[in-house]
């Protein structure tokens, strides 16, 4: 199931991760590329960060603004989570090593991005340092001011759903993937402006090749 690649890291095979900012439209594509599978008996597992766990919903609270706590707190939070989601029981690494496909809404990238934002680079990175990469990353590209206007359709924004503070993060997106890629990684970047049937079809095209 494992290979070495970027920074020394292990890379999980049928391992693929779905990133960008908010309003770029990973989940709709999950649940796409979901379907895709399903009509070729391909056997997947879909999940998303932060988790359904207890963990997981102590981070949607405070994403909601319904719980407050440090930056850094939120940090180790996510860490925590995501520490579960991988090695816990019915965790990634079990749906792997069982054969399935696994497409994560939102992994490691994510908080090199928003916690490196709010909180500095060190500790995220600190954090995320052991946790092994996906076999593809597929990042969605939008201008900030796009997704903004599409979050703006759903209520309420959450902690991070704030138009200057989303630029930040396209902008440390950017610093992250260039890191990434220049040490071997597997990236494909899609047009997340694009109709949704076609960024889909990118999408199958890269997973099923």
């Amino acid at each position: 199931m494992n290979n070495q690649a970027a920074e020394g890291r292990e890379v999980w095979d049928r391992f693929i991760v779905f990133e960008g900012i908010d309003g770029t439209g990973t989940t709709t594509q999950r649940h796409l590329l979901s379907a895709t599978l399903t009509e070729r008996s391909i056997p997947f597992h879909s999940t998303a960060e932060p988790t359904d766990s207890e963990i997981g919903r102590l981070i949607r609270r405070v994403l909601s603004g319904d719980l407050r706590i440090e930056p850094e707190t939120l940090a180790y939070l996510y860490a925590a989570d995501r520490n579960e989601h991988l090695y816990g029981p019915q965790g990634i690494r079990d749906h792997l090593e069982s054969g399935e496909v696994v497409i994560c809404d939102r992994y490691i990238f994510s908080s090199l991005a928003y916690q490196g934002c709010t909180c500095g680079l060190e500790l995220p990175d600190r954090l995320n340092q052991g946790f092994p990469l996906p076999s593809l990353l597929i990042y969605f590209e939008l201008p900030p001011e796009r997704a903004v206007s599409r979050i703006s359709g759903r209520g309420a924004p959450d902690l991070f759903e704030r138009g200057e503070f989303l630029s930040q993060v396209s902008r440390a997106y950017e610093g992250i993937l260039e890191r990434f890629e220049a040490q071997g990684m597997k990236i494909l970047r899609v047009n997340g402006a694009r109709s949704i049937p076609e960024v889909a079809e990118d999408i199958r095209k890269a997973v099923l090749s």
